[in-house]
């Protein structure tokens, strides 16, 4: 089965678990010092946050699948769309190990599709976790469709 993704920049992580865990009624599925995911299943999402410098807001979308054939079926969604594709095979993203597509949708928001291989205890494999990037979104690979 399926599961929505949605990851959200936050300046202050803690003011965010305190939100999201009143919102949806529970504590995070995992807490780090820059990060918080829930994986709900009322409703059924992968919702993640984190403090790590980005521009507060939405950071990305995606589809977490639970193996690789259902992932191949997504790949091949995106590939009929005629979307741009990034292939990321046992990437290390946030704290898990994942294969994964990264695309644009035709207004720039960036989607992944993944399957998650195992956890990891930094992010993104940094020896400092607390450097680097927001997330492991790619750049932008073409201009937006729209307008």
């Amino acid at each position: 089965m399926k599961r929505l993704h949605v990851h959200i920049a936050v300046e202050t992580l803690e003011q965010g678990i305190h939100f999201y865990s009143h919102l949806f009624g529970e504590s995070p599925t995992v807490k780090k010092n820059d990060y918080a995911k829930w994986e709900l299943d009322d409703p059924r999402v992968n919702f993640a946050i984190s403090a790590r410098g980005a521009k507060a807001g939405v950071e990305h979308l995606g589809i977490q699948v639970e193996n690789p054939e259902e992932l191949a079926q997504v790949q091949s969604r995106i590939a009929a769309a005629d979307a741009p594709m990034e292939e990321q095979v046992g990437t290390a993203c946030c704290y898990a190990r994942s294969d994964k597509y990264w695309t644009q949708d035709p207004a720039g928001v960036a989607w992944e599709a993944f399957h998650t291989l195992d956890s990891i205890p930094t992010f993104n494999e940094q020896a400092d976790s607390s450097e680097g990037s927001a997330c492991c979104t790619p750049k932008p690979q073409q201009e937006s469709r729209c307008c």
